[in-house]
């Protein structure tokens, strides 16, 4: 997945960053030179690191689901021609209805709005 390889180049630029930051932290502490910007950005870069690693579990989980349903899907033998319940509590999250609209959130994530 190309988005993936970005997000790994991103962190190991993360991981590089982070490694020369501390370096000058300890250099700086040992000088007892004052380190509070180089504190504040290994911080900020391990909130971000964080926050791509979550963005990342994020996504994979809806990418699961989204293949999943394709599956399901997939599996199906007949066309469908009427209601089906299974499929409707596989697919769908919830259904909110508007006075002009309604939405509907299936579990991959994808939130559909449908103009009445």
């Amino acid at each position: 997945m190309v988005l993936r390889g970005y997000e790994d180049e991103q962190a190991l630029e993360i991981d590089k960053r982070l490694a020369e930051l501390q370096q000058e932290l300890i250099n700086h502490a040992s000088r007892k030179e004052d380190y509070n910007d180089i504190a504040d950005e290994i911080f900020r870069l391990r909130e971000m690191k964080q926050k791509n690693f979550t963005d990342t579990a994020v996504r994979d989980e809806q990418v699961k689901r989204i293949n999943e349903l394709n599956e399901f899907i997939e599996q199906q033998d007949s066309e469908m021609t009427e209601f089906d319940e299974s499929l409707s509590r596989r697919w769908l999250k919830e259904i909110v209805v508007w006075g002009d609209r309604f939405s509907v959130a299936l579990k991959s994530g994808v939130i559909i709005e449908i103009e009445i």
